[in-house]
């Protein structure tokens, strides 16, 4: 039986490692053709569907987790740049990542990973422009936070594998702990139990699972294997997507760094907001 856990683990880790590699590489060299001057600037307009637009744009082509999006929204409060536009940052950026998604594509499909864009785009969209609506913008702190400097790289294969290899320490242990625990669930946890206890017909999985991904802080790049692993041995992808959302889109790291920079409400407000997106989100990938 453990055997059979080593050879699973061995399969996904080779792969994931394969298409992480590659997929991190050609997406470091696609980065020196990005203007991010002239996307601050469509940022900043008074138009706020192109400023929603660009922010998820933005949101795509700077994969950070949930921790290391907090500076880049520090450094845009301090530009005074729209609160709503800021905020569909804060919610798109470290579900859009698109060394991620890619990899999403390859193992569960582009029709999910489609659907899952399009979910966690609109829903970053309503909440963004919603919390700027209800006037959260006072329960931003005057703080000022180092560390962030932009990046105005020309490009060339050094950098590109200079960023592949720093995404490789950060993100890459996370692959391999999910491709871990994947392979556990794979030889170890009988395929009908799964099937029985997080089956299709169980939609109260669904919130249950928005509500405990924010503490387990499950990184996206963990959540893709083991995702696989489940969804093969039964479970539903309601409840899958809902975990996968919300321990993307927060984490008790990330919170306790959003206290430093948001008032109480604001980031009570927040952790509901991720929760209702990956609840709702859930629902839908559970009905369709």
């Amino acid at each position: 039986m453990w055997l059979e856990v080593l050879k699973s683990f061995l399969y996904i880790a080779v792969e994931l490692t394969i298409l992480f590699i590659v997929i991190s590489f050609i997406i470091s060299l696609l980065q020196g053709y990005i203007p991010y001057e002239k996307i601050e600037k469509k940022l900043a307009g008074k138009n706020k569907f192109f400023g929603a637009i660009f922010a998820l744009i933005f949101a795509f082509i700077t994969p950070f987790c949930s921790c290391s999006t907090i500076p880049v929204v520090v450094n845009m409060l301090k530009k005074k740049m729209p609160f709503g536009i800021v905020m569909i940052f804060l919610f798109a950026s470290p579900v859009l990542d698109p060394t991620i998604l890619t990899l999403m594509a390859v193992v569960l499909g582009w029709k999910v990973t489609l659907l899952y864009t399009v979910l966690t785009s609109v829903f970053s969209v309503i909440i963004g422009f919603a919390l700027e609506a209800f006037g959260f913008e006072k329960s931003v702190k005057n703080v000022v936070m180092t560390g962030y400097e932009e990046k105005h790289q020309k490009f060339n294969l050094k950098l590109a594998l200079q960023e592949t290899i720093g995404l490789m320490k950060s993100v890459y242990p996370y692959l391999i702990i999910g491709a871990a625990i994947g392979s556990i669930i794979h030889g170890l946890v009988p395929t009908e139990w799964i099937s029985t206890a997080f089956g299709s017909d169980n939609w109260w999985l669904i919130p249950i699972a928005a509500v405990i991904g924010v503490p387990l802080y499950i990184r996206l790049s963990s959540m893709i294997p083991i995702s696989q692993i489940l969804i093969m041995k039964g479970m539903a992808l309601g409840p899958v997507m809902a975990l996968m959302i919300s321990s993307a889109g927060a984490s008790l790291p990330e919170v306790v760094l959003l206290k430093s920079i948001f008032k109480k409400e604001l980031v009570i407000t927040f952790i509901l907001s991720v929760m209702t997106m990956s609840t709702i989100s859930g629902f839908i990938f559970y009905l369709i």
